[in-house]
């Protein structure tokens, strides 16, 4: 009897291997594609529970909160260490993420225009006082400032390239969008945890009839209101064009004006959303002014 052996040939294992590789690069650049819009859908998600958010905060106060990047009076150490993000994350969630303080002046230190410390919460007063916050802290992607030996700030916030100027103020809070790009190390845990960028903030100036004002804060909306987050070393691509960079030309910073331009409005130059405010993801490259940005503006 004639025994006929069964098996494979080398031939065909590598037509097999060859297709399935081949499906395998088919299948990789959909499921990457499936994966970004998701995070995009997510984040725009976010910016509706934020926007939703901040009507409230609107309509107990009266206005959005501020988003300007200086200190004000009386400034006892005249630094400029709470910007718009901060003071997103103070309106929506508190100073110390226990609930908004009404007479709060936002202010890095958590006092008010007087000096008292009003977000203490071993005060029954003060703390009787405050707002139930206005985002569900479990689910908020909330990460605080802070120092490390090295002088940066936990590993995400990098501020060498700020020496000169006046820095953020550690220990206050940042809302960071869904991207989770950035390692962050967190007291207690061994490994970092990935958090994204902080979600940008700027209120209009609804007093202001332009955004080419010779003085920025006659603006509708002032670059400076983020300046240090953006100009931070490890959310700045260095490497890339100016043209890739959200500040552009230091002295004018014209990529900011001409990113927030509504250009379906022809002959003057006029922002989205001269009557409100702006929200900016980085989106998935970490950096702001790219052309994977998620806004609440704009296409």
């Amino acid at each position: 009897m004639n025994h006929r052996k069964t098996g494979f040939t080398i031939v065909e294992l590598l037509t097999v291997i060859a297709i399935i590789a081949t499906l395998v690069a088919l299948l990789v650049p959909a499921l990457n594609s499936v994966r970004r819009v998701a995070r995009q859908a997510k984040q725009k998600a976010q910016f509706t529970t934020i926007e939703l958010a901040l009507e409230a905060f609107k309509n107990d106060y009266g206005d959005y909160p501020p988003s300007d990047w200086w200190a004000p009076p009386p400034a006892t150490t005249g630094r400029r260490d709470y910007c718009g993000a901060q003071k997103l994350t103070e309106a929506l969630l508190g100073w110390d993420l226990r609930g908004f303080h009404p007479e709060s002046d936002f202010r890095a230190d958590g006092r008010d225009d007087e000096g008292t410390f009003i977000y203490d919460p071993c005060v029954p007063a003060f703390f009787e006082q405050r707002r139930d916050p206005y985002l569900e802290l479990a689910t908020a992607d909330t990460f605080r400032l802070g120092t490390s030996r090295a002088g940066r700030l936990d590993g995400l916030f990098d501020y060498s390239t700020l020496a000169s100027r006046s820095q953020l103020a550690p220990n206050t809070f940042v809302l960071c969008d869904v991207f989770g790009v950035k390692p962050v190390l967190i007291p207690g845990r061994s490994r970092p945890v990935n958090a994204g960028a902080p979600i940008l903030y700027y209120r209009a100036n609804t007093s202001s009839k332009n955004i080419d004002a010779t003085a920025f804060e006659d603006r509708i909306y002032n670059f400076r209101d983020n300046f240090p987050i953006v100009s931070m070393r490890r959310l700045a691509d260095w490497q890339k064009p100016f043209q890739y960079r959200m500040q552009h030309k230091i002295e004018t910073f014209e990529q900011f004006y001409e990113y927030v331009r509504d250009p379906k409005i022809e002959g003057r130059p006029w922002p989205y959303r001269p009557d409100s405010y702006l929200l900016i993801s980085a989106g998935a490259d970490g950096l702001y002014g790219t052309s994977d940005d998620i806004r609440n503006f704009g296409n």
